[in-house]
């Protein structure tokens, strides 16, 4: 049985978790190994600022009362109208058991109760198994393609993926 719930103020370390083992897991062999360490540490640490300045809907899906799958949302700043997923990570240990599928439902759920219809967001091209997943999930390829530089100089080519909330 899988719960969802908003993320609270004592929530950091857990988002830490989440995100730092996730990001570790899909993204640090794109990067120098030393830049991927200081990445990694830098993720397990920053989410106690970000809750408190209020950041936009973090939530987080739990399994037997362990968080494991966390997702981050609020209004597009470069779609009018559309809501953006900034972040979506579960943890490692999670892959496949489905939470993350029933957090991208929660996800969906809260934007459109805050009004939103359409939703979009940006996923790594050489991450098929991201993909995939956002695919499943009734997301499309929009045809928009932009590269993203994650600090160490080397740009990264995003494609963006949209669907109805």
């Amino acid at each position: 049985m899988f719960t969802v719930r908003r993320a609270c103020q004592y929530d950091g370390d857990i988002l830490g978790e989440i995100h730092a083992t996730a990001w570790e897991a899909a993204y640090a062999p794109f990067f120098a190994p030393e830049f991927a360490a200081r990445a990694v540490q830098s993720r397990r640490t920053r989410w106690h600022e970000r809750l408190a300045q209020g950041a936009p809907t973090i939530l987080l899906a739990e399994h037997d009362s362990r968080p494991l799958a966390m997702s981050v949302s609020g209004p597009s700043a470069t779609r009018p109208g559309f809501a953006e997923i900034h972040t979506f990570f579960s943890h490692p240990d999670s892959w496949g058991s489905g939470i993350a599928t029933a957090l991208m439902t929660e996800t969906l759920r809260h934007l459109r109760n805050d009004g939103f219809a359409q939703v979009h967001l940006w996923t790594l091209r050489d991450t098929p198994q991201a993909r995939r997943f956002y695919t499943k999930r009734g997301f499309i390829e929009c045809g928009t393609a932009r590269t993203h530089d994650f600090g160490d100089g080397n740009p990264l080519d995003q494609v963006e993926y949209e669907r109805g909330c």
